[in-house]
């Protein structure tokens, strides 16, 4: 019935769905702070292979996708003696580059998402978070965790790139409080210390608890000076933990999907299964 039904059950409003009935239930509702909240991304490795990482069509010379670069087979009467010869070629060359998982060496190439694209996930984006680490094809998941229980209340995945994540922070927090009219907080790490980021939450009626940068940072003394601020950045490291849980247990170290659309449905729904993993303990407390 599953395998049936899977189509329509793996689709991003259905996990939503999931999320807010669990968030919605009477028993959890008093446990969801509606003031205070952290948000944070991380990295999902897509289904494929870095070998998969093309030139994109534009970029390829003739015949690099698989066609024959000579001249059309209306001509081939013209020289009717070398025409077998050609066919004989090329369906030998292919055949052995698609039935041999050959050793490739990308060292001294450029390869970027403007020029290349996966051809097993076309979604996915060669990125890397921080610096010091490699590059991977990979999506980009987003959370928006409430701050009294560390319960994950908002869920999203989208492609990676450097401005992915304030987006998606903008985005989960209006969804969870549309028009709020009430002074909220949102802690973050310094990848959210933007001045166009800091300046969308304060004209949204959020008080932005984004960690400093050592440079150049958009946060002040206006907002450091306060306790809360404080708490902010203690309770926002908390939301490394469904993170983790994620990744450990639910499988999304490396997600089994391939296409945006599937890959955030399933990376929402672990998002509420870790909200029905703590549940209990937080109930019993």
């Amino acid at each position: 019935m599953f395998t049936k039904n899977r189509d329509r059950l793996l689709t991003t409003e259905m996990s939503r769905k999931v999320m807010a009935a669990i968030l919605a239930h009477r028993e959890v509702a008093p446990l969801l702070s509606d003031e205070h909240f952290s948000v944070d991304g991380t990295l999902v490795k897509a289904w494929a292979s870095m070998k998969s990482f093309q030139p994109r069509s534009g970029n390829e010379p003739p015949g690099g996708d698989g066609s024959s670069g000579g001249p059309p087979l209306d001509t081939a009467p013209a020289d009717a003696d070398k025409a077998p010869a050609k066919p004989e070629t090329d369906p030998m060359l292919q055949t052995r580059r698609s039935s041999r998982n050959a050793e490739v060496d990308f060292r001294g190439q450029k390869r970027s998402n403007a020029t290349h694209a996966s051809t097993t996930d076309p979604d996915a984006r060669l990125y890397r978070k921080s610096a010091g680490t490699g590059a991977v094809l990979c999506f980009m998941g987003h959370a928006l965790m409430e701050n009294r229980s560390g319960l994950v209340v908002q869920a999203d995945l989208t492609r990676a790139d450097g401005h992915a994540e304030r987006r998606a922070a903008l985005g989960m927090i209006h969804d969870h409080c549309p028009g709020s009219t009430r002074r909220l907080t949102l802690g973050a790490d310094k990848g959210y210390d933007s001045a166009d980021f800091v300046r969308d939450l304060r004209q949204a009626c959020v008080t932005p608890h984004v960690a400093q940068k050592a440079r150049h940072s958009a946060i002040d003394g206006r907002t450091t000076r306060h306790a809360g601020y404080a708490l902010s950045q203690k309770h926002r490291k908390r939301i490394e933990e469904p993170f983790g849980w994620a990744k450990a247990v639910g499988g999304m170290a490396q997600t089994v999907y391939r296409g945006l659309e599937r890959v955030r449905s399933r990376f929402i729904l672990t998002m509420a299964a870790n909200n029905l993993a703590r549940l209990p303990r937080l109930l019993a407390g």
